[in-house]
C-alpha cells in the first residue's frame, strides 16, 4: 500500500511538473504519453542527479538553460533523407503521379512536412517533385512546408546543411544536383530552398495549414496519447483537401477512420481523404452569441466576443494597451509571430519583449497620446535567430467618450519580402556601380523566407483505437536507440581519424631525427630553406627557426655558399645528382674543415634541392 501511494504521488508530481512547464514556458505537453514522457524527463533527471519532480521543478526555476536540455532530450529528432526508402519509392511512382495528374499546368501543389526536425524530411519532398515535373516547374508550382515545435531543429533545417554521411542514401548524381559542397559540408541548392519553408508550429494547438494535396507526418503521433492522436488526424483531415494523401510512419495507422479515409497502401502508411464531408466534420469553433432578451452583461459579453473574433480576423498582428499600462489584448497573428499566450493578457506591457523589440514602443506609446496623433514605424528590423524580420507598425491612440485617453492600439505588419527586396536591389545597383566582379557574391545573398499560416480550425468527433500502443513503444525506444547509436559511430569515427593522423606524423618525424646523421638542408626552387635538421644545426650553429624560409645564399654561417651556386643551378637545371664539392669552412667551433657537400634534386613537392654536407679534416689539420 505504502508503493501504490508512492507512485500515485510521484504520478501527481509528473502532471504538476507539466503543468509548471506549460505555465512558464507556453509548452503543452500534456496531451504526450505518459510512459515515453516519464522515462525521457527521469532520464534527464538521473543525468544531473536529481531523483524527484519536485527537486527537478527547482532546479528548471533556478536554471534557465535547463529548459532547453529537457527539451532536447524530450523531442527525439531521429530522421534522414529519404528514410525508409521503399514507403518513398512507392510515394515517388504511385501518388506523385496521381497528384499532379489532378491539377493543372499551372496550379499551386502544397505539401506540409509536419514534425520536420531538422528538415532533411521537407528537402526529401522537394526533390521527389523536382525529379518529377523538373526543377524549373517545381520553383514556380511547388510549395512545401517544414514544421516543428524545436526551435534549434529548425535553425539547421533553415541552413540546409548536411555532412556527405547524412546524405548517403542519395546517388552520387541526385547529391550533385540539389545539393552544393560548402566547406566539409553541403548545403541544399539555394534556388529550390526558398520554396520550402520552415516554420516552428504545434500540431497539437495551432491552426493546420489548409488546402494540401500531400502531409507527411512520420512517427510523430505515437508520442501522444488517445485523446491528442484524435485531435491532431481532426486537424489533418481539416488540412487535406478532397483526395489529398496522408504519409504516416510505419508504427501508425488509421483504425476507425474509414468515413473520412481510404487506405492507399497500409503497407506503406498511405492514406487519402475521401471526398466529401465525413459525419463528424471538423468546423472551426464558431462563435455563440447567446441572445437571451434583456441582459446588459449578456450583450457586454457578446460585443466583447465579437470584438474577440473580429480582431483575430485581422490580417496583421495587433495588440492593445490600456491607459494604466496593461495588455487588455492581443489577437491570434500577435500570439503566433511574437511567442505571446493568452496569459500575457493584463500584463504589464513593460514586462513583455515586444515592448522594446524591434522597437521601443513604450516611449512611441507616450508619444501618441500625449498628441493624440498616430505614429508610424517603418521597415523595423527584428532578428529571430539567423532570420531577419521587418515590419511597419502603427502606435494609434484611442479616445473615450469622455475625450480622455482610453487606449492605444499597436498593428504590426509584415514587410519582410518587399523591404528585403528594397534593399538587395539598391545593393546591386551600389555594386554594378563599384565593381562588376562583386555581383555574384551580391546574388548569393539573396535569399527570402515567405512562410503562410492561414487556415480555419474545425472540430470534429472521432475515435481512434489504442491498438498500436506497444508497436509504438516499440519503435519509440528504438529510435533513441538509434540516436545514441549514431552518436557513437560519429565519435569512433573521429577518433580513429585522430589517431591515424597522429601515428603517421610519430612515425615520419621518429625516422627523419633518427636516421640522418649529416648535415640535411632542403631548398624549394626559389632557393629558400625549407629544412633544416639537427646534424646541420650541430655542424654550422644555426637553428632551424633561424633559417626557415629565409634564401639559402643570402645567410652567414662558415660555409662560403655562394661557392654552391653553380652546382646548385646546374642541379635545377638538370634534374640530376651532381658530382661532390668540398669547401673549405669553419664548423660553429671556430675549427677549419673540409665540407663535402653532395647536391641533389628534390622531387617533393614543387621541386627544389637536397643539400648533403659532411664535414671532413683539412690539409693542414695540426
Amino acid at each position: 500500500m505504502a508503493e501504490a501511494r508512492r507512485d500515485v504521488e510521484t504520478d501527481e508530481e509528473l502532471e504538476e511538473l507539466l503543468r509548471f512547464l506549460r505555465d512558464a514556458r507556453g509548452f503543452d505537453f500534456t496531451g504526450y504519453k505518459r510512459s515515453s514522457l516519464g522515462r525521457r524527463i527521469r532520464k534527464r533527471m538521473a543525468d544531473i542527479g536529481i531523483d524527484s519532480y519536485a527537486e527537478y521543478r527547482d532546479q528548471l526555476e533556478t536554471n534557465a538553460d535547463e529548459f532547453g536540455a529537457l527539451f532536447n532530450t524530450i523531442l527525439i529528432n531521429v530522421t534522414s533523407i529519404f528514410r525508409d526508402t521503399d514507403a518513398w519509392t512507392y510515394l515517388q511512382r504511385e501518388v506523385i503521379p496521381e497528384i499532379l495528374a489532378e491539377h493543372d499546368s499551372e496550379d499551386e501543389i502544397r505539401v506540409w512536412s509536419a514534425g520536420c526536425s531538422s528538415g532533411e524530411e521537407a528537402y526529401s519532398l522537394a526533390i521527389m517533385f523536382a525529379e518529377a515535373l523538373g526543377i524549373e516547374e517545381t520553383i514556380s508550382r511547388v510549395k512545401v512546408y517544414g514544421t516543428d515545435v524545436d526551435d534549434e531543429a529548425l535553425r539547421d533545417a533553415r541552413s540546409g546543411l548536411y555532412t556527405a554521411k547524412s546524405l548517403e542514401p542519395l546517388t552520387a548524381e541526385l547529391r550533385d544536383k540539389y545539393f552544393e559542397q560548402n566547406g566539409s559540408q553541403f548545403s541544399f541548392r539555394a534556388d529550390l530552398r526558398r520554396r520550402v519553408i520552415f516554420g516552428r508550429h504545434d500540431i497539437t494547438r495551432d491552426a493546420p495549414i489548409s488546402r494540401l494535396d500531400l502531409l507527411v507526418c512520420r512517427n510523430t503521433l505515437m508520442y501522444f496519447n488517445v485523446e491528442a492522436q484524435t485531435q491532431i488526424i481532426d486537424r489533418y483531415h481539416f488540412a487535406l483537401r478532397e483526395g489529398g494523401f496522408l504519409f504516416l510512419g510505419k508504427a501508425e495507422m488509421l483504425l476507425n477512420d474509414a468515413d473520412r479515409f481510404d487506405v492507399v497502401s497500409m503497407r506503406q502508411r498511405i492514406f487519402r481523404r475521401r471526398p466529401g464531408n465525413a459525419s463528424a466534420t471538423y468546423q472551426p469553433t464558431p462563435v455563440k452569441l447567446r441572445t437571451t432578451p434583456g441582459g446588459e452583461l449578456q450583450s457586454l459579453a457578446r460585443n466583447r466576443q465579437l470584438r474577440d473574433l473580429i480582431l483575430d480576423a485581422t490580417a496583421g498582428a495587433a495588440l492593445a494597451v490600456d491607459a494604466e499600462g496593461s495588455v487588455i489584448l492581443i489577437n491570434n497573428h500577435a500570439r503566433v509571430q511574437f511567442g505571446l499566450t493568452v496569459n500575457d493578457v493584463g500584463r504589464p506591457f513593460q514586462d513583455l519583449e515586444i515592448s522594446y523589440r524591434p522597437v521601443e514602443l513604450r516611449s512611441l506609446i507616450d508619444q501618441a497620446t500625449h498628441e493624440r496623433r498616430t505614429l508610424r514605424v517603418n521597415g523595423a528590423e527584428r532578428r529571430v535567430g539567423d532570420d531577419v524580420q521587418y515590419f511597419d507598425i502603427v502606435v494609434q491612440p484611442l479616445v473615450g467618450a469622455d475625450s480622455a485617453p482610453a487606449a492605444t492600439n499597436i498593428t504590426f505588419t509584415d514587410v519582410t519580402v518587399s523591404t528585403q527586396l528594397k534593399a538587395e536591389v539598391k545593393r546591386v545597383r551600389e555594386d554594378l556601380e563599384t565593381a562588376y566582379e562583386e555581383l555574384q557574391s551580391t546574388n548569393e545573398e539573396l535569399e527570402t523566407t515567405n512562410e503562410e499560416l492561414q487556415s480555419s480550425i474545425e472540430e470534429l468527433e472521432t475515435t481512434n483505437e489504442e491498438l498500436q500502443s506497444t508497436n509504438e513503444e516499440l519503435e519509440t525506444t528504438n529510435e533513441e536507440l538509434q540516436s545514441g547509436n549514431e552518436e557513437l559511430e560519429t565519435m569512433n569515427d573521429e577518433m580513429r581519424i585522430r589517431s591515424d593522423e597522429l601515428d603517421e606524423t610519430r612515425a615520419f618525424l621518429e625516422g627523419v631525427l633518427t636516421s640522418i646523421a649529416a648535415g640535411v638542408v632542403v631548398l624549394d626552387k626559389d632557393l629558400k630553406v625549407k629544412s633544416w635538421n639537427r646534424g646541420t644545426t650541430d655542424l654550422w650553429g644555426l637553428r632551424q627557426d633561424e633559417v626557415l624560409d629565409h634564401a639559402f645564399f643570402e645567410l652567414d654561417f662558415g660555409l662560403p655558399t655562394q661557392a654552391l651556386r653553380q652546382a646548385v643551378d646546374n642541379c635545377l637545371k638538370t634534374r640530376t645528382r651532381g658530382a661532390p664539392v668540398v669547401l673549405a669552412a669553419v664548423n660553429r667551433l671556430g675549427r677549419s674543415i673540409n665540407c663535402t657537400v653532395h647536391c641533389s634534386p628534390f622531387d617533393g613537392h614543387r621541386g627544389g634541392v637536397v643539400l648533403l654536407m659532411e664535414e671532413g679534416r683539412t690539409n693542414d689539420a695540426a
